[in-house]
């Protein structure tokens, strides 16, 4: 009877060391089904206004409209806009960060703009939420950073 009341024990003591291990290694159903729906991150939609955030005056700083294929960057100063750039945008087409394009410059539009920059091309980043670029004027270079507004 002894042997036979062991053996039992043993047995229940090993199914339920089996259990505990199968629920420990496969996932839940409502775990399962989290997994096969999640999306995988889209590319950052970067189309709309976006406005200079490190500006050292609060009365000059830049603004950048984006549309599906263009950038347009304007000075904005107390009572006037003034076109710094207008130049190609490549929309992102993953969400890999950083995202960078090479904008090719609009000459026709900014030739005659007096504070625009002359670059055949301009170099902007999007990362965390930013657009940056290098701007130049006056000899003064510094690398401005925008927010979407």
């Amino acid at each position: 009877m002894k042997k036979r009341l062991l053996a039992l024990f043993f047995a229940a003591l090993a199914a339920s060391s089996l259990t505990a291990c199968s629920s420990a290694t496969s996932p839940s159903a409502s775990e399962t089904t989290t997994q096969q729906t999640e999306e995988p991150p889209q590319p950052p939609d970067l189309t709309g206004e976006w406005v200079q955030v490190n500006s050292e005056s609060e009365d000059t700083y830049h603004v950048a409209t984006i549309t599906e294929d263009t950038i347009t960057i304007n000075w904005v100063m107390p009572d006037t806009k003034a076109l710094y750039w207008a130049g190609t945008f490549e929309a992102p087409t993953t969400a890999d960060e950083p995202y960078t394009w090479d904008s090719a410059n609009d000459t026709e539009q900014t030739s005659t703009a007096l504070l625009a920059s002359s670059d055949a091309t301009k170099t902007f980043t999007y990362e965390n939420g930013q657009i940056s670029y290098e701007a130049s004027a006056m000899g003064v270079t510094t690398t401005v950073k925008l927010e979407k507004q």
